[in-house]
């Protein structure tokens, strides 16, 4: 009887090289293991989306997270704004790069069906924030290579950062006294040094 790695590369008419690449497209998990490796991806604080977030937030903007109100629940909201920004990664939401065009070998037929679901219910979630008067965003993950030119595309779609102070604004509008001084911040009592154990 031969060996299970001799059986594989010896097959009639196909070459080593053929029968690795074979091999390499069958899964190595259970169908248990892969169930619990895809119900471990996140959707909501996501590497690319945080790096967005920390790029806005460094560039004096603010905003609310994951809108339960908004259609779509969009990854950062600014409500007075009526702005909405969505990150999406490029596999999950097939994107024109090559990682949204990878087509995985191992149950092609779910993930097309997958795909181009997520793909129809991003165009409905975009016509009805526009419905709503909303405008939408997106940042695609392949995008965060370049943040300088990600920072100056949200920066033209967000236009200038609101400044909050003193003085300014409209808080004074909204009951607001902003001449009262402020009351110094409590520090914790380990501040001092004496830090618990």
């Amino acid at each position: 009887m031969q060996p299970l790695a001799m059986a594989r590369f010896s097959r009639p008419g196909i070459g080593a090289v053929a029968a690795r690449s074979m091999d390499a497209m069958v899964d190595s998990l259970t169908r248990d293991q892969r169930h619990k490796v895809m119900a471990n991806i996140k959707g909501k604080d996501t590497k690319p989306e945080m790096t967005v977030r920390r790029l806005l937030f460094a560039q004096g903007y603010r905003y609310r997270l994951h809108a339960a109100g908004l259609p779509g629940r969009p990854d950062i909201v600014f409500g007075a704004r009526h702005k909405a920004i969505f990150v999406n990664g490029c596999f999950w939401h097939s994107h024109s790069c090559p990682s949204g065009t990878h087509k995985p070998q191992t149950n092609p037929e779910f993930w097309e069906a997958k795909r181009s679901r997520t793909v129809e219910r991003d165009a409905r979630v975009l016509a009805l924030l526009h419905e709503l008067g909303w405008e939408a965003f997106t940042v695609w993950e392949c995008e965060l290579k370049s943040l300088d030119a990600v920072s100056a595309a949200l920066g033209a779609f967000l236009g200038p950062p609101r400044q909050s102070g003193t003085g300014t604004g409209n808080s004074t509008s909204q009951g607001v006294n902003n001449h009262l001084p402020l009351a110094p911040r409590m520090r914790p009592p380990y501040a001092q040094g004496n830090r618990p154990i």
